[in-house]
């Protein structure tokens, strides 16, 4: 195994709980066409750009609304969500704590717009502490092509397989994993059900033990 010297977070459903508020969004958009929102759309969209995912929404439902109008609506629906029910993953702050302490350099790269992963992870002093974030919206291919990986590596300066990645959906860890990173997969609730064939393990939660010894930092106690 390579050594290890950088670790980069996915956002929506590894560091916030966005990717169980997304299905809220997407629920009350189809509900005000008088559809329903299935478990299987909401694994086809998970983990995409959002221009991608609205185009599986409108190709699953044949609907007649543009990419730009679902856009919109759903931000509008996002932002009253936010405000009631957005919070940190489990285990998150004790990982990302002791990682630091560890002084590993440490981003993030999401499939959300960049300015919208900078204003959500401010609202919980996150940004201050990393090196750098990369959106969706500044990579040619989204999410599970592997340039956004690539792309962090090269401005770590390093190998890809020197870097951790986090990653909870198999649309993520399959860029993490074909960009050559050392890629765990800690999937949540929202996609326990999904194949993370190879990822270095699939982790219980950001808690667990395998991935403090993997990184060798303080297992909290």
């Amino acid at each position: 195994m390579s050594e290890l010297n950088a670790v980069v977070f996915d956002m929506d459903g590894t560091i916030l709980n966005t990717e169980m508020l997304y299905p809220q969004v997407s629920t009350e958009i189809l509900r005000r066409r008088g559809l329903s929102l299935t478990k299987d759309l909401t694994d086809a969209m998970m983990g995409r750009p959002a221009p991608k995912a609205f185009q599986v929404m409108i190709d699953w439902h044949d609907l007649a609304d543009s990419i730009e109008t679902l856009h919109q609506e759903s931000e509008d629906i996002f932002a009253d969500i936010l405000e009631t029910s957005l919070g940190l993953m489990p285990g998150f702050t004790e990982l990302f704590k002791s990682i630091l302490e560890a002084k590993y350099p440490v981003a993030v790269c999401t499939s959300a717009r960049r300015d919208t992963a900078i204003d959500l992870l401010g609202r919980f002093n996150i940004t201050p502490e990393l090196q750098f974030v990369i959106g969706g919206d500044e990579v040619e291919h989204g999410k599970p092509h592997p340039e956004i990986y690539l792309a962090a590596a090269d401005r770590l300066e390093l190998s890809p397989s020197e870097i951790v990645v986090f990653e909870d959906s198999h649309t993520g860890c399959k860029a993490a994993i074909d960009a050559g990173t050392h890629a765990i997969a800690v999937p949540g609730d929202h996609s326990r059900e999904h194949l993370f064939d190879g990822a270095q393990f699939v982790a219980e939660s950001l808690h667990d033990q395998r991935i403090f010894e993997q990184l060798a930092i303080r297992f909290p106690t």
